[in-house]
């Protein structure tokens, strides 16, 4: 029998929160890693990483295209995506990138494995992978919307510190320990919520909210779907929560929506009010799956649900989704 076939793998970002999560997302499923080449800031080139029970010398990307990877997973920011991506490709190395900065790239696929893995058969060796809230949001609805048609959704968010980063982990935990310290935030974020995640726009609107709609509807490959979002900050470090109302254009029976959400790929089903069972972020911390709840047609307007979607956006929101690409990759023999 061959010896399956094993990758240079760099994480670019890695010592930050998705990166050091996408290091144990790639051990706890195995992705065939014949050599970790991790790249941080400049001041920690040359000290070593640990990752399975072994030192890896972290590196510059420059150095990293040289020693030959396969595949470069990038959570490092836009701006070092945008500088160092198209030079990973142009090596032939192919490139998962976390940030922004490739999403809406006409050419650049953006993939979430369990919903358009087809788009992988794209000639460009960067994929991008979605906003963490798009993510959990589309896996949701996906066998739903094959079967009913999606016409419009508005969806409320209720976001993690740990999507901004370990400073608003930081000024949470100082905040509820009485220490000043550092704010990644405008104000307060102990018992606090902020409806404020990235730049406000023009429109009124935030970044956070506009990407959901225009990732949602290139994801989903309908340009039809309208998507308004209201995204909000809460001091929770579990995870990301979402009160979804979707408006199909075919009616439904709540049966059939129960079996089709407990057919969908990634989803969890977690719905029994009558035993006070529904998603919290508190129970989804550190967990792949997507969790879905709080299931319910709405009675004000017709051919319309509303539910309660929750996933770490950690894991399957960011650093999971991203290694699934590249076990996507793989299985369809394009690494």
């Amino acid at each position: 029998m061959n010896k399956p076939q094993s990758y240079r793998v760099v994480v670019v970002g890695a010592s930050g929160l998705v990166g050091s999560t996408m290091l144990r997302v790639l051990e706890e499923r195995q992705f065939p890693v014949d050599a970790l080449i991790p790249v941080a800031s400049p001041a920690s080139v040359g000290k070593t990483l640990r990752w399975k029970d072994q030192g890896w010398a972290i590196v510059s990307p420059d150095t990293a295209i040289q020693m030959g990877a396969d595949l470069a997973l990038f959570s490092a920011g836009g701006s070092v995506s945008l500088e160092w991506a198209p030079r990973f490709a142009q090596a032939g190395i192919r490139v998962i990138d976390n940030s922004s900065a490739w999403r809406m790239d006409p050419s650049v696929p953006l993939v979430v494995p369990e919903v358009n893995a087809h788009a992988l058969q794209s000639p460009s060796l960067i994929v991008a992978n979605p906003n963490c809230s798009t993510i959990q949001l589309v896996v949701a609805l996906n066998l739903l919307h094959r079967e009913f048609r999606i016409r419009r959704i508005v969806v409320s968010t209720y976001q993690s510190v740990t999507g901004t980063g370990v400073k608003a982990v930081s000024q949470l935990m100082n905040e509820r320990g009485g220490i000043d310290g550092p704010m990644a935030y405008p104000h307060r974020i102990d018992l606090n919520c902020l409806p404020h995640i990235d730049v406000f726009l023009d429109n009124g609107y935030t970044k956070e909210e506009m990407k959901m709609t225009h990732e949602t509807r290139k994801i989903m490959g309908d340009e039809g779907i309208n998507l308004c979002a209201t995204t909000v900050r809460v001091p929770v470090m579990g995870g990301h929560s979402e009160a979804v109302n979707v408006e199909f254009e075919k009616d439904f029976a709540m049966e059939r929506v129960r079996e089709l959400l407990q057919q969908t790929p990634g989803v969890l089903l977690e719905d029994d009010p009558s035993r006070n069972q529904y998603p919290m972020p508190l129970h989804c911390q550190d967990r792949d799956e997507v969790f879905v709840g709080r299931v319910r047609r709405d009675f004000t307007r017709d051919n319309c649900l509303n539910m309660w979607v929750v996933a770490d956006n950690l894991r399957k929101g960011a650093a999971t989704n991203a290694v699934q690409i590249a076990e996507a990759l793989v299985g369809q023999g394009l690494m």
